[in-house]
């Protein structure tokens, strides 16, 4: 876990630092374009860190989905603060580092958002969880407003441990209990399909490597 958290204290240094906290963000009204007059130079400056973060390691770019995902960020910011002091967010930072990390397709993303004082563990509860079923996960999605597309693609840069963490693919790691240990006797999800079970566990063999990443999709 010691690199894995290193890694996200490189890909956002340039950014954004201190200690990362979950706050509550007032959305305002948000636009395409907030920092046009302010900081014009804003949404360059991030994509431009982004993209070389990503190219140094394609794992980056899941990195960042999940931490605007789960809306975990630092407080102070060091490359825009230098360049226009006390106005663009550190919300609005981590919403545009997600769309520019993952690359494609491009999209506008309206800014303006205000960073809260405050941290709510409630707002925690919603958030989906390894051991959720799929039913679970589409329900919390489709609270939400997301759809079941949204699911997979997301839950790919989601993942809880940040050393397992890739854009439309999970580990064995998060497979082992549904594979072998989930009823008692250690037997396999019966939720799982019975054609496609051996060729999960042919790709997550019991006791086998838990870094080894398949398709959410497979």
């Amino acid at each position: 876990m010691q690199k894995g958290n290193t890694q996200i204290a490189l890909i956002l240094a340039s950014l954004i630092i201190s200690n990362i906290v979950v706050l509550v963000v007032s959305q305002g009204q948000l636009r395409v374009g907030f920092y046009y007059k302010t900081c014009p130079n804003a949404e360059s400056i991030i994509r431009k860190v982004v993209q070389k973060a990503v190219a140094d390691n394609p794992r980056n770019a899941a990195i960042l989905l999940r931490l605007h995902f789960h809306d975990c960020f630092v407080q102070r910011k060091a490359r825009l603060e230098n360049l226009c002091p006390g106005i663009v967010s550190c919300a609005d930072i981590v919403s545009l580092a997600a769309r520019d990390a993952v690359n494609e397709p491009f999209y506008d993303v309206s800014t303006g958002r205000r960073d809260g004082r405050v941290s709510k563990m409630s707002l925690a509860a919603n958030l989906p969880d390894v051991d959720d079923s799929i039913n679970v996960l589409k329900s919390k999605f489709k609270e939400k407003g997301l759809s079941d597309k949204d699911l997979v693609l997301l839950s790919g840069g989601a993942e809880i441990h940040v050393r397992f963490t890739y854009i439309g693919a999970t580990a064995c790691f998060f497979m082992q209990k549904r594979l072998y240990n989930l009823t008692p006797g250690g037997g396999s999800d019966p939720a799982i399909n019975p054609g496609f079970l051996p060729q999960l566990k042919d790709k997550c063999p019991f006791n086998g490597d838990v870094d080894v990443r398949i398709p959410l999709d497979s």
